[in-house]
């Protein structure tokens, strides 16, 4: 069954990869995932806390969100070690370097579904948006070659997990 799934993984994975070199996304992919780099979070969470009224609720769950999403991110990269695909595949080549050597889960698109439904729960109404940004994030991760989609799942599921565990007591 693993190994099933293994190999779906990497069928969806040269199928996505495949469509972006295609229809020329790479840099496209780029500048999508970059707005999946933290500060961005920082920078949106605190100008909403200072112009908003609800910027406050906003900044308290994206913080204690990524209190719990960190460091379960940390623990699972760390323990599972994944080899990211630009580095596993033999003779793939993406041009693009990660900051790190391990692909489960994505960190990217972890800390984009926590402000993604961080912000579903404050702005409901820019939820479609903020979902289909965080989306987009994990979707360009896969076509600069740097995760797998279950890579993508897991970041999601564990970034809206954590958003979901402290939400009732915010």
């Amino acid at each position: 069954m693993l190994s099933y799934i293994t190999d779906l993984d990497k069928r969806m994975f040269y199928r996505i990869v495949g469509l972006s070199q295609r229809h020329g996304v790479y840099d496209w992919a780029k500048r999508i995932s970059a707005t999946g780099d933290g500060h961005v979070y920082l920078y949106l969470a605190v100008g909403l806390m200072l112009t908003h009224a609800q910027g406050q609720n906003l900044f308290n769950l994206l913080l204690a969100s990524f209190l719990i999403e960190l460091p379960l991110y940390l623990l699972l990269k760390n323990s599972i070690r994944r080899t990211r695909p630009c580095h596993a595949l033999i003779g793939f080549e993406n041009g693009f370097e990660p900051s790190d050597r391990f692909s489960l889960p994505s960190g990217h698109t972890a800390a984009a579904f926590v402000m993604a439904t961080s912000v579903a729960q404050v702005y409901p109404v820019v939820a479609p948006f903020a979902y289909v940004w965080a989306l987009c994030i994990g979707a360009s991760r896969i076509a600069l070659g740097v995760h797998y989609p279950s890579d993508i799942v897991a970041g999601a599921l564990l970034g809206t997990g954590a958003v979901l565990l402290v939400h009732p007591v915010i």
